[in-house]
């Protein structure tokens, strides 16, 4: 019960503030009396209030510590000392990326670090570091800070991260830094038209394909993804797509050792064939073998309970290109 009494005389934010006013005007047996606040109660309010603001400054005085870290890191000193020390700098930056990542899941944060002008300075110190493990920790924070914030997301946009995050995603020898960097692009371009044409204009779908394409697990997983989810979204850009081969490209994929991606590439696939003749025909060609490939795939995941996602989009794709035609059908235009 002490405990509970504490709890309630010290709320932690602006909202427990409010809470217990509330509850405190609304406590009173029958209807309440207009009178005047007590000088006490005037004087544990402005407390309780000061308390709160000091919190949130609190915060902002955190991030501006964690920025000049990041200053600190790439200024001019380095490198002077000894390479101990560099080492001790660098963990610092880590340490104050991964912080700063924490805060802004709070999105007051994230957008406090946008104007103090944390998120440009994540962009030119950390996804330039030399560092493999500040570049993903400074893709993390890009992509906290963007989720779900419109306002981030622009400021973001128009400073050219999306650039940046996908010449990462596409290049970098970290493979964590390629899987955060995609993350972060996800977050950029996801319920976002202008991230959208930004990566349309950056040729973002070949950089989808060639990360299915590598030997990064995590990579071909989060690559198949969003492309599955953007096609599901948009699609008005299914002949963007088709144009450069896809189809060609994800049945190829479908051929390497069974992996649990493969259901997003099945999923992708249904989004190209479906009220598209050009997906549909190019599913068709005799020369891609997809049929006999779908026939054996769904002979293979009959019974396990963990892949029932990729069978059905394995015989919703095998129902719309094959079904219905005929023995010596060779698949031409008829």
């Amino acid at each position: 019960m002490a405990e509970d009494q504490r709890n309630r005389r010290h709320p932690q934010n602006l909202q427990g503030v409010l809470r217990l006013a509330v509850e405190a005007g609304s406590a009173a047996d029958g209807p309440a009396l207009p009178e005047p606040m007590s000088e006490e109660r005037k004087e544990w309010l402005k407390g309780a209030l000061a308390e709160v603001a000091k919190g949130q400054n609190s915060e902002v005085e955190q991030m501006k510590e964690c920025m000049r870290v990041m200053l600190r890191d790439g200024g001019c000193e380095r490198g002077r000392e000894g390479e101990e020390d560099e080492e001790d700098e660098e963990g610092e930056t880590e340490r104050a990326l991964e912080f700063l990542s924490e805060l802004c899941e709070n999105l007051d944060n994230a957008r406090d670090l946008m104007t103090l002008g944390g998120l440009d300075l994540c962009m030119s110190q950390c996804l330039n570091h030399p560092q493999g493990s500040v570049r993903w920790r400074g893709a993390q924070l890009i992509a906290s800070c963007a989720q779900n914030m419109p306002e981030v997301q622009c400021h973001l946009l128009s400073k050219g991260a999306l650039s940046k995050l996908l010449q990462l995603t596409d290049s970098d020898p970290h493979p964590t830094v390629r899987v955060k960097a995609l993350y972060a692009v996800s977050c950029l371009v996801r319920e976002q038209e202008v991230g959208l044409r930004a990566f349309l204009s950056h040729d973002g779908f070949s950089v989808l394909m060639r990360g299915m394409q590598s030997d990064n697990e995590k990579l071909r997983t989060k690559s198949s993804f969003l492309l599955l989810n953007l096609l599901t979204v948009h699609p008005e850009h299914k002949d963007t797509v088709l144009s450069m081969g896809m189809v060609q490209q994800l049945v190829s994929v479908l051929r390497t050792p069974h992996s649990s991606f493969h259901e997003h590439v099945l999923g992708a696939l249904c989004c190209l064939v479906e009220e598209s003749p050009l997906g549909l025909r190019d599913c068709q060609s005799p020369t891609l073998g997809l049929e006999e490939m779908l026939n054996q795939r769904a002979e293979d995941l009959q019974g396990r309970e963990e892949c029932q996602e990729e069978l059905e989009f394995c015989q919703r794709l095998r129902s719309v290109c094959f079904c219905g035609r005929k023995p010596d059908d060779s698949g031409m235009d008829r």
